[in-house]
C-alpha cells in the first residue's frame, strides 16, 4: 500500500491512541500532534479510509481505527516494538503518553522471534510480582479485547486509567486480580481489554 509519511505518520498516533485511551484521538488532536491544520489531517484521514487503511464507523465521534490486515510499520520490524507507554502493576495511575520503541534486538539479540499485532508497556509497581512481573520489566501485549479467565490483560477501567492483571469474569462483575497479598483485587462491573500479556522482557545491566 502506497502511503505517505504524513499518513503512515497518522495510522501510527491512531494505533497508540486508542491503546492508550480506548478510543481513537480527534481530527483536531491528530492535527495537533502533528503539527498541520486539521484540514490537512482530514484530508490524509479520508485518503486513509478510500485506500483501505482506515475504517470509521458512520454518525459515530472518536471511531476511526486501523482496518483489518493492516499493520503500522514499526510493527513489521522484526525484533522491535512500539513503546506506547506505561502500565502500573500495583494501584491504577495514569497513562503516560510516551511514544518510543522496545527494540528487542538490543535486548535479547538476534534469536527473538518476531511477533505481529504486539505492542510493548513498561511494568511501574509490583503487585503482579509473584507472576514475575516485576517493576521496571516490559510487558509484550497481544493486541486483542477478547480474553479469558486467568489471562494477564492490559485492562482499561471504567474511569479512564489502565492497569495490568489477571482477568476474572465472574457472575455480575469483572475481578482483576492481583499478584501480590498486599494488593487488593479491583471488581468492576466492566473493563475494556487492551491486550494479553504474551512476554515478559527484563534486562539487567
Amino acid at each position: 500500500m502506497n502511503l505517505t509519511p504524513k499518513q503512515l505518520r497518522i495510522l501510527s498516533l491512531i494505533r497508540d491512541w486508542r491503546i492508550r485511551h480506548g478510543y481513537s484521538p480527534t481530527m483536531q488532536e491528530l492535527a495537533d500532534q502533528i503539527g498541520v491544520s486539521k484540514v490537512t489531517v482530514f484530508e490524509h484521514v479520508e485518503a486513509l479510509i478510500k485506500k483501505g487503511a482506515l475504517v470509521r464507523e458512520a454518525n459515530k465521534a472518536r471511531s476511526l481505527s486501523i482496518a483489518d490486515g493492516i499493520s503500522v510499520p514499526d510493527e513489521s520490524r522484526p525484533l522491535r516494538f512500539p513503546l506506547v507507554g506505561k502500565i502500573a502493576a500495583g494501584y491504577p495511575i495514569e497513562k503516560v503518553a510516551d511514544t518510543d520503541e522496545l527494540d528487542l534486538l538490543g535486548v535479547l539479540g538476534p534469536r527473538a522471534g518476531k511477533a505481529a499485532s504486539t505492542f510493548a508497556l513498561k511494568v511501574e509497581g509490583d503487585s503482579m510480582k509473584e507472576e514475575g512481573i516485576l517493576d521496571g520489566d516490559f510487558v509484550l501485549i497481544e493486541r486483542t479485547d477478547v480474553a479469558g479467565n486467568g489471562d494477564r490483560v492490559v485492562a482499561l477501567l471504567p474511569d479512564g486509567q489502565t492497569t495490568l492483571k489477571t482477568f476474572y469474569r465472574e457472575a455480575d462483575h469483572v475481578r482483576l486480580q492481583p499478584a501480590n497479598p498486599a494488593f487488593s483485587p479491583i471488581i468492576v462491573r466492566d473493563c475494556k481489554v487492551q491486550g494479553i500479556v504474551r512476554a515478559v522482557v527484563r534486562k539487567y545491566n
